[in-house]
């Protein structure tokens, strides 16, 4: 079967086999790509019409226990400026983002080990108190059962966890041997159980990447079913281990967003920062392959500085406002807008 044809199977079947993925992802041509954004972008707006959900990032700590070797805020960088925003400067982030109508707010940090439940839930009880009906999502690395049941009891509404890579042997090349791959699975599902929307992820063109490495990572996705997919292109970072290695293909990372979108339809896919920061327009050709969301940074422009992750990271270096107008006309271009809702899973029929 050629890759036109399996990707009409994926369409009807929501799956395909070790093999079949495998033949895709390796043989694919930019206009078999094109075909799966066809499909890709009929099912998103199926499900949510032309609109794109924003979400605001706040960055609030680089703090970092794990030495991953592809990332700029490893604990192993010498170079990097550590910071932890106060409690009062992320509210001051979220209310701006409010004010500019986003309803979402990401919490993001390095993995710090030990997660201070005290002020994280105090702290997503007093976003839900002051912004009636916002939405809450964490992105703050593994953490036990019962850590994350605090947090889901608080309020915290969804979780980000990018899995990296389902094969063992590919984390190993990854990762450093005390992170685990294993714990890293149990903690989605954990997350899963607990009824937080759920996000994992990987990064296409990682170091070690091959079609084998990814075909087990649509075949996890599937499995998982995750209510969000976080999908971008791996850049460098000059201070980390993967420094001389090159980034990760444009063409690769929409074709896996298309593909998500055709064996996840209502899953909540973004256009990430990462793709918008390998080529100018990257956000918008995401949300022509099936992306649907959009995360502007909410984070001060004198501390996203110290949250580079890659090299050359996209930063906003203009006001919320004018990111979020500049964001709009490039969806007006090509005949999309924000929705300014919560933006939570499932969509709803046109």
């Amino acid at each position: 079967m050629n890759c036109r044809g399996l990707i009409d199977k994926l369409e009807q079947e929501k799956t395909l086999s070790f093999s079949e993925w495998v033949i895709l992802l390796s043989s694919y041509s930019k206009a078999d790509r094109l075909y799966a954004a066809g499909k890709a972008g009929m099912i998103a707006q199926k499900h949510y019409g032309k609109k794109v959900f924003i979400r605001g990032i706040v960055e609030f700590s680089n703090i970092c226990s794990n030495d991953c070797f592809y990332c700029g805020i490893r604990k192993s960088n010498a170079l990097l400026k550590c910071y932890n925003m106060s409690d009062e400067l992320i509210l001051e982030c979220c209310r701006t983002g409010w004010e500019n109508g986003i309803k979402t707010f990401v919490l993001q940090s390095g993995e710090a080990g030990k997660c201070n439940l005290m002020r994280l839930t105090g702290l997503i009880q007093q976003l839900k108190s002051r912004f009636s009906n916002c939405a809450v999502t964490l992105s703050l690395g593994e953490l036990s059962f019962d850590e994350y049941k605090l947090l889901r009891e608080a309020g915290a509404d969804r979780y980000l966890l990018r899995h990296e890579t389902a094969n063992e042997a590919h984390y190993r090349q990854l990762h450093p041997d005390n992170m685990n791959l294993a714990n890293r699975m149990e903690c989605l599902y954990s997350l899963k159980k607990l009824g937080f929307q759920t996000g994992c992820g990987i990064m296409t063109g990682s170091p070690y990447q091959t079609p084998e490495t990814l075909a087990e990572d649509m075949l996890f996705m599937h499995s998982l079913q995750p209510e969000m997919v976080g999908i971008g292109p791996f850049i460098p970072h000059k201070d980390t281990p993967f420094a001389n290695f090159p980034a990760g293909s444009v063409e690769l990372t929409l074709m896996l967003l298309s593909l998500c979108r055709i064996m996840l339809e209502k899953t909540l896919l973004p256009a990430t920062t990462a793709l918008g920061s390998l080529i100018p327009g990257g956000r918008t050709m995401g949300i022509l392959a099936g992306a649907n969301v959009i995360m502007p940074n909410l984070t001060p422009a004198d501390v996203q500085k110290n949250y580079l992750l890659y090299n050359d990271k996209l930063s906003a270096d203009k006001p919320v406002a004018d990111a979020v107008g500049a964001l709009s006309k490039e969806l007006s271009a090509i005949g999309y807008e924000f929705d300014f809702g919560r933006g939570d899973f499932g969509g709803r029929i046109c």
